[in-house]
């Protein structure tokens, strides 16, 4: 007997909460990347690892708030709390792939093509295993069209997403870039969704796990937290940010003409102002005003030159 499938019971609530949580993951997990390929003095291994898991928890994240509205209407619905928690550790490990592929190999096409495709199939092998999860009194089958069509959004949108993060300076780029991602993801939730038909036995059984609410809800308090936090971190790096602001090796490109290297922010308070471009110490050696003189003199303690 067919069973009647419902992804929407509490109507749009579900969906645009997932997809917030969802934007909320790759907002921090591309601004990590961004951090880690944009300025050289940053700890790469730990800004990819947390850009991975940021993006492997918003994922996980999406997925379980959107089934919370996913019903059965002849038969209950439970979870296996073991391939649960595994389709989160999936999800952070293949997504974990692309990003630091592409965090170590830069914006070239082919680390692009390489961790577009890892991070799309993070995205729907963690729905899989999510929907492996589900315990219903018959078996779940998929339209192998439609669940073809889902991979590829996933791929192709996260490829667009991190070619975004990674090339278009900027935080309204990253920006963005994370609500594409939002859109990989949920999209591919809810195409992958559509592929689903319930197959009901003719009796009724006992099966083991947990219910939405006694289950899922509690498992997200997890990387909802961890996400908080993330975002805490990332408020905090000045770099992150500004994005555009002061990354290592375009600030020189950035400076206004004439500006000393760095900015005035640079100089260590108390510290003599820097010479001049062109200026080697001696006299003669660039011409300057006598305004010019008499200030760099008052800086060194020192009476102004005598005009000759």
């Amino acid at each position: 007997m067919q069973g009647t499938v419902d992804g929407f019971s509490y109507g749009m609530v579900t969906p645009v909460t997932a997809y917030v949580m969802a934007c909320l993951g790759a907002a921090l997990g591309l601004r990590c990347i961004t951090r880690s390929l944009r300025n050289e003095q940053s700890w790469k291994p730990g800004w990819l690892a947390l850009g991975a898991t940021s993006i492997g928890c918003g994922i996980w994240t999406m997925h379980f708030i959107a089934m919370i509205g996913f019903q059965v209407e002849e038969s209950r619905l439970r979870y296996d709390v073991g391939l649960t928690i595994l389709s989160l550790g999936v999800a952070i490990l293949v997504v974990g792939l692309g990003v630091f592929a592409v965090g170590h190999y830069g914006a070239s096409t082919t680390a692009l093509l390489i961790a577009g495709t890892f991070t799309g199939l993070g995205v729907a092998v963690m729905h899989y295993v999510g929907m492996a999860a589900i315990r219903v009194n018959g078996s779940l089958r998929y339209d192998a069209v439609t669940v073809g069509l889902s991979v590829a959004i996933a791929i192709v949108a996260a490829t667009a997403a991190l070619w975004a993060a990674v090339t278009i300076r900027g935080f309204m780029a990253s920006l963005g870039a994370s609500l594409v991602m939002g859109i990989a993801v949920t999209g591919m939730h809810y195409t992958g969704m559509a592929a689903v038909s319930v197959h009901l036995h003719s009796k009724g059984g006992s099966w083991a796990g947990g219910s939405a609410y006694s289950l899922l809800l509690p498992m997200l308090i997890g990387p909802v937290i961890f996400l908080v936090l993330a975002g805490v971190v990332v408020m905090f790096d000045p770099l992150l940010v500004l994005g555009d602001g002061d990354w290592s090796g375009s600030a020189a490109r950035r400076r206004p003409a004439g500006a000393p290297y760095g900015g005035p922010s640079r100089t260590p308070v108390g510290a003599p102002p820097r010479a001049p471009a062109g200026w080697s110490g001696q006299p003669g050696s660039f011409s300057e005003t006598p305004a010019d003189a008499g200030r760099r003199a008052q800086n060194r303690g020192s009476s102004p030159p005598r005009r000759r």
